[in-house]
């Protein structure tokens, strides 16, 4: 017999997690299949948290090597002790995956782990099989059924991962020690965060690309400088270059990397290469093609406006659909998915998703870029304001970057933001709460903003929207 439920999340990641804790909250009774062993997907165990983990580790190696003494603090050369490194990192992680393992208790829950598929839909609901490790299978009847399996790297021809030698972002946060040289196929948000990891701890990095430029999405003025400021810390870039071949040796990977365009191919040695070219959406062994559930030509399960597939009671969250492959997208799609089974009215914004690189300085922006709206036919009203003319960014001896901020040239509204800079991820939301309510420049122009602090850049930039900033 069957345990009945009103809604299974398949996926216990950002997006899996909370849906099912909200729609406890909401009053349904609810399972998550999880088939890892421990809860938060990708982001938790092997991507968002063990990165900022190793982020953090290495920003603090860094400025004891090479900055501390600009503040008279003398201390002997550091030394990075990679395992102790890493098993600070799995702490972290584990606390975590604990606690929302708590948070399903708390909130009555059911976890079960296994490998999670669809055996069959019908008016009475859904019968979802769930696989354990042992090979025992388990039926769990329910009403709904929510697929938020999240994503995997995506492979690259002639180049295959062993994880120990040739690795995608998972082997790149568990290195046994520091890579003599370390090249990162691919410069978007993952591949530039931990290429910084590896290079401020000492290796040589090398990131090639297939396009000429870095971090697709992001402003391209934006790009430019940060590309400038990550070549000042050792980063070095082949952009328009495309990897067609790996070779392994004992002890090194030989790269055949030639131009995009076209020309002659020339060989890259490295004893570690890094494959983040990006990601596809996990759904194999859900029985989506047996249930009629209809996908993309590049693998995202089609959803309307309440996240339901094309087969009625199936509903589908986060990177498994179209929109930014991000964690605090998932989140919010799963809260709108079940508020809306719940009855309310539940609804994400996609434009108002914030995106950020966790390097140092850090990058954040919101909304359209320049480009964006060079093609919508906008002509916006720019304001730029650089950190170096910023008091705490100052004091602080850290003043790379800028705030930029670009508005509807008629009605003054904020249409986007770009900031690199110290701690742009945090100020980033200051204007994510500002767009949300429709805000003009003006209207941060016209906000106190505490001082000394990073935020008044933001206003600053703002100010200069309107060609009135102070402190430039």
């Amino acid at each position: 017999m069957a345990d009945r439920f009103d809604l299974v999340v398949i996926g216990g990641g950002p997006g899996g997690y909370v849906a099912a804790i909200r729609a406890a909250q909401l009053g349904l009774k609810v399972a998550c299949v999880e088939k890892r062993g421990a809860l938060g997907g990708t982001c938790l165990n092997v991507g968002c948290i063990p990165s900022k983990a190793l982020l953090n580790a290495s920003e603090k190696f860094a400025e004891a090597r090479d900055h501390f003494s600009d503040f008279g603090i003398e201390v002997s050369a550091p030394k990075i002790n990679v395992a102790k490194l890493m098993g600070k990192k799995d702490e972290i992680v584990t606390g975590l995956t604990d606690g929302v393992a708590f948070l399903f208790k708390k909130n009555k829950v059911d976890y079960r782990i296994g490998t999670g598929a669809i055996a069959a839909m019908d008016d009475d609901g859904a019968m979802v099989t769930v696989t354990a490790a042992d090979g025992t299978v388990d039926h769990l009847a329910s009403q709904r059924v929510m697929i938020a399996t999240g994503s995997e790297p995506t492979s690259l021809p002639g180049v295959e991962v062993d994880e120990k030698q040739i690795v995608t972002s998972t082997g790149a946060l568990a290195l046994g020690k520091v890579p003599k040289h370390l090249i990162v196929i691919g410069a978007g948000v993952i591949g530039l965060e931990l290429g910084s990891v590896w290079a401020r701890l000492g290796a040589k990095v090398t990131v090639v690309e297939f396009l000429d430029r870095i971090c697709p999405g992001m402003d391209m003025e934006i790009a430019r400088k940060f590309q400038r400021v990550l070549e000042s810390q050792g980063l070095e870039f082949k952009l328009g270059q495309k990897v067609t071949a790996a070779k392994k040796s004992k002890s090194t990977v030989t790269l055949t990397v030639e131009p995009a365009a076209g020309g002659d191919p020339e060989s890259l040695k490295a004893d570690c290469v890094l494959v983040a070219v990006g990601r596809r959406p996990l759904t194999a062994g859900l029985g989506l093609d047996t249930l009629g559930v209809e996908v993309d030509k590049r693998g995202f399960i089609t959803v309307d406006e309440d996240f339901e597939t094309s087969r009625q009671g199936i509903f589908a969250i986060g990177d498994c659909i179209a929109g930014p492959m991000l964690a605090h997208k998932a989140e919010e799609d799963g809260v709108a998915a079940v508020e809306t089974m719940a009855g309310g009215v539940g609804h994400v914004d996609y434009n108002l998703v914030p995106s950020i690189v966790y390097t140092w300085p850090e990058v954040a922006w919101i909304g359209k870029t320049a480009e964006d709206l060079k093609t919508a036919g906008v002509k916006p009203k720019v304001g730029s304001f650089p950190f170096m003319a910023n008091s705490r960014a100052r004091a602080n001896d850290d003043t790379d970057g800028l705030v930029k901020i670009l508005a509807d040239p008629d009605t003054d509204q904020v249409l986007g933001v770009h900031i690199m800079g110290p701690e742009a991820g945090n100020l980033i939301h200051e204007c994510a709460t500002a767009m949300a309510f429709g805000a003009s420049s003006e209207d941060i122009a016209r906000t106190c903003h505490g001082h000394p602090t990073l935020n008044e850049a933001v206003k600053e930039a703002a100010l200069a929207v309107d060609k009135r900033a102070i402190h430039i």
